[in-house]
């Protein structure tokens, strides 16, 4: 009998080849073998999920990881442990409101420390990009392993990445595109911004229209068409925006989106107005465009373009909630008819592939045994602390997470002596 370091069993094993019984046998942190249900193999470790479905971990890409007044050290522990709760085994860092940018190499290493120390899950991080970047700058964060960068056109990264102009954008773009590297955009449009009236959800929905999106979202195209540069739109919000992603896909721009669970489950006439739980950029539509967000994620209206979901946590700044990604997408998705082949496919598989991360994604030989045991038949009232969720009734619900093979059993920080987290920074080797 082939020996393993850990099998796990499960009548709803999702590979790239469908939802299946299977057994996984996982050896040295990664997928040695995905065999039948019932095959002569055993681990040090097993589990047999019965029902419940095996998933590869998520890859969310474009994530803030503190909040004001966290060391980094904090943020990391906070942020890669709620991760970890829900599913979610690589995080890509992005410069966020309360996140210091990853601008160079000495930023980057102050990254690499604190989640050396406090970090849960696997972690790779995006260069923010800013009008004083140069050439040797992008380079050198590239060959220091970053997995892509990020920008905003404006108010929409850290406060030390300010917005670009069109010029830097194309500039970049094309030494972005000589390095194969994705550029995250985030694409509201700041001169289609206006101060918001007051504090409340209608009046930040007032302040930032789709328009600003659309606006946004023809700058790139055009820089992508001009550099031949892959961008990547990050959060996506106004779906009215989703035929002109088809449009420019179709002729060969190399541009795709990302939007965000919050936007498709939770439409602007059901959040309350003073709640800040319920804030972000952009802000949460109306139920008109959530349903059009899902015809184009779901029925081809954005080309295959929008395909992809990150949770766009920024914790402390926006909407909090890394944690419940796949129950809030699972409830909605259900109602529309989807498997959890597509939920996988959001928010594992196309995630590692635009960010070049191989290795993670999908649950087959040679991958990293990054996997998630969910139940998608239960139920489950999300409790206090659950960000916009909190008081909903979802359905699924995450029972364990593996980051390389090794269960997570997050412990609240500070952590015990000798606490071993199996997961680290993800910086792939370039050539």
């Amino acid at each position: 009998m082939r020996q393993f370091d850990l099998v796990i069993r499960s009548e709803r094993v999702v590979t790239p080849d469908g939802v299946g019984p299977a057994a996984v046998g996982v050896r040295s942190g990664r997928i040695s073998v995905v065999a039948d249900h019932g095959a002569a193999i055993s681990g040090r470790r097993e589990a047999d999920l019965g029902g419940a479905a095996l998933l590869p971990g998520c890859v969310d890409i474009d994530v803030g990881v503190q909040r004001p007044g966290q060391s980094l050290v904090e943020g990391y522990a906070e942020t890669t442990a709620a991760a970890a709760t829900g599913g979610v085994t690589t995080i890509v860092v992005t410069p966020a409101p309360a996140t210091p940018a990853v601008t160079c190499t000495d930023a980057l290493e102050a990254h690499l420390r604190a989640v050396a120390e406090a970090g849960w899950t696997h972690v790779a991080f995006l260069g923010g990009m800013t009008p004083r970047s140069t050439p040797a700058d992008l380079a050198d964060l590239r060959a220091a392993g970053v997995v892509g960068f990020h920008c905003s056109l404006s108010d929409g990264g850290a406060p030390d990445v300010t917005a670009v102009d069109d010029s830097q954008l194309r500039k970049a773009m094309a030494e972005l595109a000589a390095m194969d590297a994705l550029l995250v955009v985030h694409a509201e449009d700041g001169a289609e911004l206006t101060e918001p009236s007051g504090p409340g959800n209608g009046a930040m929905l007032v302040a930032r229209p789709p328009r600003a999106e659309r606006r946004g979202l023809e700058r790139v195209i055009a820089a992508a068409r001009v550099t031949g540069g892959r961008a990547h739109i990050a959060p996506f919000a106004a779906a009215e925006c989703a035929a002109m992603l088809a449009a420019a896909h179709a002729v060969g721009i190399r541009v795709s989106a990302q939007t965000a669970p919050h936007h498709l489950c939770l439409p602007a006439e059901v959040v309350p107005d003073a709640d800040p739980e319920f804030r972000c950029r952009p802000p949460l539509r109306s139920d008109a465009n959530r349903g059009a967000l899902w015809r184009a994620l779901l029925d081809g209206t954005g080309g295959g373009v929008v395909a992809s979901i990150g949770s766009g946590h920024r914790p402390g700044t926006g909407v909090a909630a890394v944690g419940w990604t796949l129950p809030a997408l699972w409830t909605a998705a259900r109602r529309r008819g989807f498997g959890l082949a597509d939920l996988s496919g959001w928010t594992a598989q196309r995630p590692a592939e635009l960010v070049g991360l191989a290795a993670k994604g999908a649950i087959a030989a040679g991958r990293d045994a990054d996997l998630v045991a969910f139940d998608p038949d239960a139920e489950q009232r999300v409790p206090a602390g659950g960000g916009p969720y909190a008081g909903r009734l979802l359905r699924g619900q995450v029972l364990a997470t593996w980051v390389s093979g090794q269960e997570v059993a997050v412990e609240t920080p500070p952590f015990p002596p000798g606490v071993r987290r199996a997961g680290g920074a993800v910086l792939p080797a370039r050539a």
